[in-house]
């Protein structure tokens, strides 16, 4: 995660934080050049691969014919923290939110214009306005890092067409019956930051679509780029 006003170059952000995931893992030095992008059919970023004499030479030990694994990742921004997740093979969504966000409207009014009524009728069982508002947010950033792992946006997964369920023992998504191409095969993690919440939507690997209890893992860096990184305990 990143200091937003440091930044100027997305592209930037990307490779510095996949060259600070890969060194970390592999102990090796990747070239930014070698970064290859690609998009989805809806125009999403989403994989890309290393060039194979650097990965070959620099990361793994191989077999003649490996090719190497693809890449995930996704972005999201608030005025003042800017988020990349990384996977490898797997699907990915992100999206951190401010705690104290502003809405136009009261939140029951901008929930029923968005949330499923599962959701919505969650939200209007909580008397406390401040926690109504921090649950609130939390389901937001659920919602859309889960669109965004999708990589269809928002007019093709409207947030009204599943519901997330957050809540203990593990965070899952319900996809109501009639609606095409949304799946609920994907893990989710909630992270509570200083100033904001963050969650995180991953493809869930080698398992029938809802099937799984296991937690997500994850490494979490606070970094400002080519200055200070630092490895978050969670």
């Amino acid at each position: 995660m990143f200091a937003h006003n440091l930044i100027n170059d997305g592209t930037m952000i990307v490779i510095h934080y996949i060259m600070l995931i890969l060194s970390s893992d592999t102990q090796s030095k990747i070239m930014p050049q070698s970064l290859r992008f690609s998009k989805n059919t809806y125009g999403k970023p989403q994989g890309f691969r290393i060039s194979l004499y650097l990965f070959l030479q620099l990361v793994w030990q191989h077999e003649k014919g490996w090719i190497p694994p693809c890449l995930h990742f996704n972005i999201s921004h608030s005025s003042s923290l800017v988020a990349c997740a990384v996977t490898v093979d797997l699907q990915v969504g992100i999206d951190v939110e401010d705690k104290q966000r502003k809405l136009k409207h009261d939140v029951l009014s901008f929930a029923r214009r968005f949330f499923s009524p599962n959701e919505v009728e969650f939200l209007h069982g909580m008397s406390d306005p401040l926690i109504q508002q921090q649950e609130f947010v939390k389901l937001w950033t659920l919602k859309e890092a889960y669109v965004k792992a999708l990589g269809r946006g928002f007019s093709a997964a409207p947030f009204r067409n599943f519901t997330v369920r957050h809540q203990a023992p593990r965070i899952a998504v319900e996809v109501h019956s009639d609606s095409e191409n949304l799946t609920e095969n994907w893990q989710f993690a909630l992270l509570e930051l200083s100033t904001h919440y963050a969650s995180i939507c991953v493809e869930k690997a080698g398992e029938k679509e809802g099937d799984g209890n296991g937690s997500l893992k994850l490494k979490v860096w606070k970094t400002i780029p080519f200055v200070e990184d630092e490895c978050i305990k969670l």
